[in-house]
């Protein structure tokens, strides 16, 4: 990998742990809905392992496959964190850091909490599945996990403040010329933090846990929803009048990643305010239903707009398979992810769970073959960029080489 980038680094790169983690912990959704784990409220080491000592030749490959995915994509995120974290301590000793937190493009750095908050998500998903009997001590866990997104919370938070309040002061944020929705970023990683608070407050018992999370969730949720609001006015207005920064196309696409999140949080919240504060094991799955619903053909909608703008603005050739390179393409890993994974829950906890769909059944897995197709092609997409944008140029590093 490329290394002391110093002025040329951007903390956009960020985007690219991001989506690894992301992908990790998109092989987990297998597991998560396709393997019953009854009385706890996600798939633990002691229900996938027992597939391993079955009969069942084909669920143990393709078990295998997806522990491998989540595995392999845990690994690359956390050493692109690393490698991220480092590389920002660098940018930070330069001059071109100095003149970035003076201009719009200071919204890049909430590209690190957004990381940070996913990198929890990836631990817990690690933790609950090569870890046995990891539930039995979970509720010591979830006070823990409160703590780290409120740190990543707090951290978000002081990032926009200095952001946000001194364009509110000066006055002088041009979104006339700023004529995408890169600005959504802050959003995403606001609704990032909502999400995490969404677990404890979904599958703790313990009261005080429960609603302490319920009440960070909603506060961080809207929040994010508020500023969307005005990003979205603002940024299609600019856009409108000048047209779409090219450089900036997949801006369009940060809407899908926010409303995955935004789904999650309300199952989660819908459900720990059932389960905890109504003592209502079973609720009714027709809110689901409909909420994911609406928010999946959103979704579709922002994913067809961006796809034919970025087709006919050739952004597609050149930055993803021309000589063009940007960190901003790493923003393109996030809406595969996002696209499926809010996908497995609309099939299961809008479809299976209400009886509409039942389980492995034909209808099940032709609904599955489009998000899955999607995973692949976001794989796809990643290791290409990876090798693109990160990787040291094999010159280079023959010269390096022939040199020791």
């Amino acid at each position: 990998m490329k290394k002391n980038l110093g002025e040329n680094y951007n903390p956009l790169y960020f985007l690219a742990s991001l989506g690894a983690g992301g992908l990790s912990v998109s092989f987990f959704m297998y597991f998560m809905f396709m393997v019953d784990h009854p009385g706890r409220p996600m798939a633990n080491f002691e229900h996938v392992f027992p597939i391993f000592t079955g009969d069942n030749m084909l669920a143990k490959v393709l078990a295998a496959v997806a522990i491998a995915g989540i595995v392999f994509f845990a690994y690359k995120h956390i050493r692109l964190l690393i490698w991220n974290i480092r590389e920002y301590q660098l940018y930070k000793k330069t001059e071109a850091y100095k003149k970035l937190i003076q201009t719009p493009g200071e919204i890049s750095l909430m590209a690190i909490p957004l990381t940070l908050a996913m990198s929890i998500n990836v631990m817990f998903v690690l933790g609950g599945l090569f870890i046995p009997n990891l539930w039995s001590v979970v509720e010591y866990a979830f006070p823990v996990a409160l703590l780290a997104f409120f740190a990543v919370g707090v951290y978000a938070l002081v990032i926009f403040k200095n952001y946000f309040t001194r364009f509110i002061i000066n006055g002088d944020l041009d979104f006339v010329n700023a004529n995408n929705l890169s600005h959504m970023i802050a959003i995403f990683a606001f609704a990032m933090i909502a999400v995490g608070f969404g677990a404890p407050a979904a599958m703790s018992h313990n009261l005080a846990v429960s609603v302490i999370g319920t009440v960070l969730s909603i506060f961080f949720a809207t929040f994010a929803f508020g500023i969307m609001v005005l990003k979205m006015i603002l940024g299609f207005r600019a856009i409108f009048e000048k047209g779409l920064d090219k450089g900036a196309s997949p801006s369009l696409w940060l809407a899908i990643p926010i409303l995955t999140l935004f789904g999650i949080t309300f199952v989660r919240l819908f459900n720990g305010i059932n389960h905890n504060l109504l003592d209502n094991s079973q609720p009714a799955s027709w809110p689901l239903f409909i909420v994911l619903t609406m928010l999946i053909s959103l979704q579709i909608v922002f994913g067809f707009v961006g796809y034919f703008v970025m087709k006919k603005n050739e952004y597609f050739k050149d930055m993803i398979h021309g000589e063009g390179k940007s960190p901003g393409s790493f923003s393109l890993i996030c809406p595969g992810v996002a696209f499926f994974v809010l996908g497995m829950f609309w099939i299961h906890w809008g479809f299976t769970k209400s009886g509409i769909v039942p389980m492995f059944s034909p209808v099940y897995f032709l609904m599955l073959i489009p998000f899955a197709y999607v995973q692949f092609k976001t794989i796809q997409t990643v290791l290409k960029l990876n090798k693109k944008l990160l990787a040291e140029p094999k010159t280079k590093a023959v010269q390096q080489y022939s040199t020791m």
